[in-house]
């Protein structure tokens, strides 16, 4: 069947006009290295990456999968992995619609945050602000900050500078937390879907959360502190002898028949650390956008010989490609960190 070329310009021009239209919304990317591909669907072929924090106005959304607006041409991500932000004056918001703003400040809260020359994502981005900067507001709006400092002014999203909920509630103060890195040493543990072991994985998690919950003014002690192996009875006997408020042991999936398998969980021995393990589970989850497989029963030395408040996570499968490429992030490190700390001031807040 023939159609004129006229007919198919009409429908594509109609088309782009009315995508234009319904795009009131735009994606907020939660995670690096997020595969942006031809079509809604893993089947479709990968064209790139977006990463944390960036903008992207959305076109249109289909089934779990939403089609973004990039610098040359539009893709699609999964939303599982984006904050989906409403801004139905898009196009046509301006600095008018700012409202003065006298004596606040905002410090940014991750690198490479966007700066824009208006409180829109159809503005230029103008440059881009560290974690740690800090700014003078100037005007605001319900979504947009007009901020400046001695370098640059310009507009930021208010939903990329909000604080981390960690910081609402400082339950860790002079809490005795004990981190377990699992394995360890010639204790590889699982294996990654490119020869990459848990064992550092586990290791770096570790590392991160320590440097937090320390910050925090809790008292962090590891079970191990490099790359060694540690027998499963000193890795109990350490909690057990101290006034210990939480032991955590940190490991990582692998289902290398299932590639595809994603999701975090946790595990406990004794009842009463259900909700321990619940609390974690759910910070985590909250935080990185992962799939929970929930919190369940688990018959491991680690916590069936640790007699203080004790769980394990598993923190996500390294034998799924994608995601073992992810979990080595620093970017996504931080979010899991943060929902461990998020998930523990709940437990505690609560307790």
């Amino acid at each position: 069947m023939h159609i004129k070329k006229k007919t198919v310009l009409f429908f594509s021009i109609l088309f782009l006009a009315f995508a234009t239209l319904v795009s009131a919304n735009e994606a907020i990317i939660k995670t690096d290295n997020l595969n942006i591909r031809t079509g809604p669907g893993t089947n479709f072929e990968k064209i790139g990456q977006v990463h944390s924090d960036e903008v992207y106005p959305i076109l249109q959304e289909q089934e779990g999968w939403v089609e973004i607006e990039l610098t040359e041409g539009t893709g699609w991500v999964t939303d599982e992995y984006i904050n989906i932000s409403s801004n139905k004056d898009s196009k046509g918001a301006n600095q008018s619609d700012m409202e003065p703003v006298t004596e606040k400040t905002i410090t940014i809260q991750h690198d490479n945050t966007q700066l824009r020359d208006g409180p829109s994502t159809s503005y230029e981005i103008i440059d881009f602000a560290n974690e740690g900067t800090k700014f003078n507001v100037l005007s605001e709006s319900n979504e947009w900050y007009e901020i400046a400092n001695d370098d640059v002014t310009g507009y930021v999203l208010k939903q990329l500078i909000k604080k981390e909920e960690s910081t609402s509630f400082n339950g860790m103060n002079n809490k005795t937390i004990v981190i377990d890195a699992g394995h360890g040493g010639r204790d590889v543990g699982a294996i990654g879907a490119t020869g990459t072991h848990e064992k550092d994985f586990a290791f770096k998690t570790t590392q991160e959360l320590k440097q937090e919950l320390t910050a925090l003014g809790a008292n962090v002690v590891l079970t191990r502190k490099n790359d060694e192996f540690i027998s499963l009875g000193s890795r109990t006997s350490l909690p057990n002898i101290l006034d210990t408020d939480a032991f955590i042991s940190i490991h990582y999936n692998s289902f290398p028949e299932m590639p595809n398998v994603t999701g975090i969980g946790a595990y406990f021995y004794d009842d009463q650390n259900e909700k321990l393990a619940k609390d974690v589970l759910q910070g985590i989850a909250k935080e990185t956008g992962a799939r929970n497989r929930g919190a369940t029963f688990g018959d491991f030395h680690v916590i069936r010989q640790t007699f203080k408040p004790s769980i394990l996570v598993e923190l996500g499968f390294i034998s799924n490609p994608e995601k073992e490429q992810l979990l080595q992030t620093n970017a996504y490190q931080k979010k899991l960190v943060t929902g461990l700390v998020n998930g523990l001031n709940e437990y505690f807040a609560n307790k």
